[in-house]
């Protein structure tokens, strides 16, 4: 069997120049970075105003796994299928963070025949554009410790500051730390620490920004602290906002590469869904809309978490909404939810209807949690040679019972062509939903708590929630300085539908509790901590960088 990297040396190309022909872009409208990549200016978006918007697909998932249910796959395999079929298909997805690139996950692309290539770019630097947001985070960080030193004129707190530090690399040694040590000439000795690039509100706020003007002013909110007097200082008080949308020129606008059918993708931004609102760039997603009749877009870990936050965060203040939603599921991930243990993995590609039909609970929780928003939904079983014709048969009773398609693809053996049936369905539900209504969990005039609990009750099946002491006073704070009316980004583990990551399946009688509360003011929402959530990932015990090698052509090993 072939790996990913073999297969995707297999295929032939389309240059860069190639690519934009074919969406019918012209070069005033590109940047070239190398011959198989480049950025699409923002410029385009008002050239092609007046063109009609294609029709948007949201891929999500239930409730992931360890080993990954193949949502980025699905999406990849889904375009590829669209474009068989005649149809002008795009794909907008996210960009890898490299920490855990080289910690857990390795390269993260979709895989087999169903990649977006070059493969190694993308997951390296792609385009500087991680590297940009880290800058520009840093920029603010160094401005505020050195407005401090240098007379304070603001009045910044140093015991109450919000702003960190950050670096796209999984580093738990640098979760907290002190400043400032070594005497004044090193600045004012103070705890701060690191979260991965990924979970920046810099990087939540490019995914979120509709222009460069709209990104100078986000940035400028950013809340960097208080000062003696209790009030909120911002990044556009110490003038850091322009500097960092500087560094930020090139990164606001979205990469287009390929997959191994030439398929165009735009792959932009990579915010963390179980820290942020886990999608790709607006701008990504307008640019698609009027270059293809249909996008296929993705959202982070299962529906409880990317696809509630594309609805209730990305969707509300744009003007797309999506006309189907694909539900990913895996025979492997309902024997696991069905209590099936995953040491050794061999046992969760053996038969057991038993812990079959109990797993089945958590697809039916998060098809459900779909069917609140309003729009039809088709459920993609990632389909693995050792499934079997009895474990097929009862995801689609579910599905029947429940009223919504299911199809079954093989994208990662087989591309566009393993993908045809998902694609044949998924185009009649969204030719049948003519004109998408917009339906969210909540509204934004509701208290700050209410909103939490409609989320909690609604989508995670919560019973009740429970505001920890520390969460219940930066509520209070952040309502008393005017963002009461903010949408609620939820940071929970995504392992489960609770807080608890080892309660799978469909945990009952439980409560959610809210630990702490963020403002993100920059990026337009407030970040309710639930449970244990870390912003800075640490490595396993054997990071997947270990078995990464490059030889003395250049030629990268294990990194797929």
């Amino acid at each position: 069997m072939l790996t990913d990297l073999e297969i995707s040396r297999q295929v032939k190309l389309k240059t860069a120049k190639e690519l934009i022909d074919q969406l019918g872009i012209s070069e005033d409208d590109f940047d070239y970075y190398g011959k198989y990549t480049g950025k699409i200016k923002l410029s385009v978006l008002d050239k092609l105003k007046d063109k009609p918007d294609g029709k948007l697909i949201l891929v999500t998932a239930m409730s992931p796994t360890n080993f990954g249910e193949g949502k980025t796959l699905t999406t990849i395999g889904l375009g590829q299928a669209l474009n068989q079929l005649g149809k002008k298909g795009i794909i907008a997805i996210r960009e890898p963070s490299v920490g855990p690139v080289f910690g857990m996950k390795g390269g993260a692309a979709g895989g087999g025949h169903s990649q977006v290539l070059p493969m190694e770019m993308i997951n390296l630097h792609f385009n500087g554009d991680f590297g940009a947001i880290t800058a520009a985070h840093n920029l603010l960080a160094a401005m505020l410790d050195n407005h401090i030193l240098k007379g304070n004129d603001l009045g910044i707190d140093v015991t109450n500051i919000l702003w960190n530090r950050t670096m796209d690399m999984n580093d738990r040694a640098l979760r907290q730390i002190v400043i400032g040590l070594g005497g004044r000439v090193n600045g004012v000795p103070r705890e701060t620490g690191f979260v991965i690039t990924a979970a920046s509100e810099v990087m939540a706020i490019l995914a979120l920004s509709e222009s460069r003007s709209d990104l100078k002013r986000r940035l400028g909110e950013i809340a960097i602290g208080y000062n003696y007097n209790g009030e909120i200082v911002h990044a556009k008080d110490i003038q850091a906002n322009s500097a960092m949308a500087v560094l930020l020129n090139d990164a606001i606008m979205p990469n287009l590469v390929q997959t191994n059918e030439n398929t165009p993708a735009l792959v932009h931004a990579g915010p963390f869904a179980n820290i942020a609102h886990g999608t790709n760039s607006v701008l990504a997603d307008k640019i698609a809309l009027k270059l293809g009749d249909y996008v296929v877009t993705e959202c982070g870990f299962g529906s409880d978490l990317g696809a509630e936050k594309f609805f209730d965060i990305v969707c509300r203040k744009n003007p797309f909404w999506p006309s189907a939603v694909v539900i990913v599921a895996t025979c492997r991930a309902m024997k696991y939810h069905g209590g099936v243990k995953p040491k050794p993995e061999s046992l969760l590609y053996e038969e057991n209807p038993e812990a079959f039909k109990k797993g089945l609970g958590n697809l039916e929780v998060h098809i459900k949690n779909m069917k609140k928003f309003g729009v039809p939904v088709i459920v993609a079983i990632n389909r693995f040679p050792k499934d079997t014709p009895g474990e097929i048969k009862m995801i689609t009773e579910l599905c029947e019972k429940l009223d919504v398609e299911v199809a079954s693809h093989e994208a990662y053996a087989k591309g566009g062509k393993g993908t045809i049936e998902l694609a044949e369905k998924t185009i009649k539900l969204v030719e049948a939903n003519k004109n998408p209504q917009k339906k969210f969990m909540y509204e934004l005039d509701m208290t700050v708590e209410d909103k939490i609990r409609a989320l909690s009750t609604n989508i995670y099946g919560a019973k009740e929630v429970y505001f920890e002491k520390r969460a219940k006073a930066k509520i209070e704070k952040f309502v008393k300085s005017g963002f009461g009316n903010l949408p609620i980004c939820i940071a929970k583990t995504q392992m489960s539908l609770s807080d608890n990551p080892k309660a799978i399946g469909v945990p009952e009688d439980w409560v959610l509790t809210v630990t702490d509360v963020n403002l993100s003011a920059g990026a337009g929402f407030l970040v309710v901590v639930c449970g244990d959530m870390m912003l800075m990932p640490g490595l396993p015990k054997v990071p997947a960088a270990a078995k990464m090698d490059v030889t003395d052509d250049g030629e990268i090993i294990g990194l797929f």
